[in-house]
């Protein structure tokens, strides 16, 4: 079981520079687990692929389809409480630190390319590289 967060989400199903390392982590672990939000920030990055027109509707719609099932039950709610913890400890946006909850109450990895993230929680980020080779 990992914590993976919306960047690693879009690498694994839309097709990227990235996108293997995210497909081989998920082959790794395909116990894939995010806040809630990260449907919200899926959204926005397709809405990103709609208006540049590198996607379609119906194919924006598709791609989401397939990404929320292969997180059902993967799924969380994650406190509040356990959020502002982190972020006393970061200048991380709220966003990214509820990402850092869930795999800190997890007690699991954070798989992520995010840079602020990595360099701000060595002990629970790794990058796909790095999960990959562990």
């Amino acid at each position: 079981m990992i914590v993976v967060d919306s960047n690693v989400i879009a690498y694994c199903w839309l097709n990227g520079p990235l996108t293997s390392a995210a497909q081989r982590v998920r082959v790794r672990d395909p116990d894939w687990h995010a806040p809630v939000l990260w449907r919200s920030e899926m959204r926005n990055i397709l809405t990103g692929y709609l208006r540049d027109g590198s996607l379609s509707r119906v194919q924006c719609a598709r791609v989401m389809d397939a990404m929320e099932e292969a997180l059902t039950g993967g799924e969380h709610l994650v406190s509040s409480a356990g959020v502002f913890r982190i972020v006393e400890k970061s200048r991380l946006s709220a966003y990214d630190c509820e990402f850092v909850a869930l795999a800190a109450a997890l007690s699991v990895p954070l798989v992520t390319a995010d840079k602020a993230v990595l360099k701000g929680f060595p002990e629970i980020a790794l990058t796909m590289d790095a999960f990959l080779a562990t």
